[in-house]
């Protein structure tokens, strides 16, 4: 995966315009994310799109709980970095499935982000929800909370009022990331700009660790909580250097959360783990790297040959619905999981209803580079 970095992150969500493609074109990764966004990111879903999406998640052979629970009404769900992209998905997937969605980031309508993009915005990924919630019949609704997850007076205030709101949390998904702006992909660490380096680490480090520790206590009242990291890459890819240095450690860093928390939340019945999305069709991915549409993304494969292995943000969104609603996902406390890896434990698929298995393909065929053929991998 090494060449143009601007193939941009393969996968995770967070507010981040930029979606790049794993290493496998040296972009280190992280599917979205813009700047200090602190916010997700979900594919190019429109609110007059949802119940469409909804007939078409049937045909694909996506339940309304892809797991083996029944469903999410009564949950609790807080999606740190839900403007777009990954995050924005996840939060559409949660209310579809039934859950109290409190979805965060920075960008509203009143206000612009770092990340530089003003078509989506929180109050436009909590309506999506609450739209979707609507279509499955299932009672989701979204709660949008504008907050900066650098500032912990905004953090604590945020779980005060799911707390005074809710009295429970069920569901945490720290998906802020928003570095991608920050990152000089073709420079050693002594010559990449320090100040942008560790506004990196602070995006994609710090904001995790200030949200957990304003939610886990509220989350870890009730047994059956899930602590889902999310970034880019499986543990086992990213045991490649994730260059550069920043964006390394910062792809690195929520593989370790997710380890470290399920030693921590175990004792109370709740569960920690990490999940990354494979090759993502975020927004940015879209119209900014390969200036297609969703409707017509297999044009960017003139671009790219291997894009044919890359997914819908609602891919991700299916394989956290799975976890959530599985009673038995604490046999996945402290795992790094993927999207694709999923699909084939809980036979969730793409809305195209295929299920791209996209960290196994970037192995075995971009990394090796040899010719693009996504035939039994998707």
């Amino acid at each position: 995966m090494e060449k143009t970095q601007q193939s941009a992150g393969l996968a995770s969500g967070a507010e981040s315009a930029v979606t790049r493609k794993p290493e496998s074109r040296e972009s280190g990764a992280t599917g979205a994310a813009g700047a200090a966004e602190t916010a997700g990111a979900a594919g190019p879903v429109r609110a007059t799109e949802v119940a469409e999406s909804t007939e078409v998640a049937e045909v694909a052979g996506a339940p309304r709980a892809a797991g083996s629970g029944d469903g999410l009404a009564g949950k609790v769900a807080l999606v740190a970095g839900a403007t777009r992209g990954a995050g924005r998905a996840m939060a559409v997937e949660l209310g579809r499935a039934g859950a109290t969605v409190y979805v965060t980031g920075r960008t509203t309508r009143q206000h612009t982000s770092e990340v530089g993009r003003t078509a989506e915005t929180i109050e436009g990924t909590a309506e999506l929800v609450s739209a979707a919630g609507a279509a499955a019949g299932t009672g989701g609704t979204g709660i949008a909370v504008p907050t900066d997850h650098l500032d912990p007076e905004q953090v604590r205030a945020l779980v005060e009022r799911i707390e005074r709101e809710q009295g429970r949390l069920d569901i945490l998904v720290n998906d802020i990331w928003g570095g991608d702006v920050h990152v000089e992909w073709d420079k050693k660490m002594w010559e990449h700009d320090l100040d942008k380096g560790l506004r990196i680490i602070r995006l994609g480090m710090e904001t995790h660790i200030v949200t957990s520790r304003f939610a886990l206590p509220l989350l870890v009242r009730n047994p059956g909580g899930l602590v889902v990291e999310v970034t880019d890459g499986t543990a086992e890819y990213n045991e490649r250097y994730r260059k550069p240095f920043y964006y390394d450690l910062a792809k690195a860093a929520p593989l370790r959360m997710a380890r470290a928390l399920a030693e921590e939340v175990k004792e109370y019945d709740c569960t920690a783990l990490c999940l990354t999305p494979g090759w993502l069709r975020s927004e940015a991915m879209l119209d900014t790297y390969f200036k297609v549409t969703e409707d017509d993304w297999m044009a960017g494969c003139k671009q790219d040959p291997h894009f044919a292995i890359s997914e819908t943000p609602t891919f991700v969104g299916r394989a956290l619905v799975a976890l959530a609603t599985d009673p038995e996902v604490a046999r996945w406390n402290g795992a790094s999981l993927s999207s694709g890896g999923l699909a084939k434990e809980y036979g969730f698929t793409d809305v195209d209803g295929s299920a791209p298995d996209a960290w196994r393909y970037i192995t075995e065929v971009d990394q090796e580079s040899k010719e693009a053929d996504v035939t039994g991998y998707r």
